[in-house]
């Protein structure tokens, strides 16, 4: 399966209502982002989510991210359902884009959300997703 996607997504700079700061204590997932995935996450507390993420549309987004004191580095969010798993509550799933060596919960996590990319979607595989 072959699939075309842009290579650049959104504005050259933010634009309202971006950026969206958020920050939190790195919770433990499902446990499927890396483990079945191979695309580990560091996931937002719910009361982030469920608080300063209740009124953005559910889907994938993009922008900065910084754990404890490390380096700001770029990362994607998935802020949704992620109804192939059928989850009951909604998440947010961080993505940061560089191979760390050891887990990081319990860590606080700095989030720069700078735009939407696209909804949320409803996958009919793992392969697939």
């Amino acid at each position: 399966m072959t699939t075309m996607r842009d290579l650049i997504v959104g504005p050259d700079t933010p634009t309202p209502p971006y950026p969206i700061l958020v920050e939190g204590t790195v919770v433990e997932g499902f446990g499927r982002g890396g483990k079945q995935l191979g695309i580990p996450t560091a996931n937002l507390p719910s009361s982030v989510v469920d608080q300063a993420l209740e009124n953005i549309p559910i889907g994938v987004y993009y922008g900065w991210a910084q754990v404890q004191d490390d380096i700001v580095r770029p990362m994607v969010m998935s802020l949704g359902w992620n109804p192939y798993f059928k989850n009951e509550k909604r998440s947010g799933e961080v993505h940061i884009i560089h191979e760390f060596k050891e887990d990081f919960y319990g860590k606080n996590m700095k989030v720069a959300i700078l735009a939407y990319i696209r909804a949320e979607k409803d996958y009919t595989s793992l392969e697939a997703l």
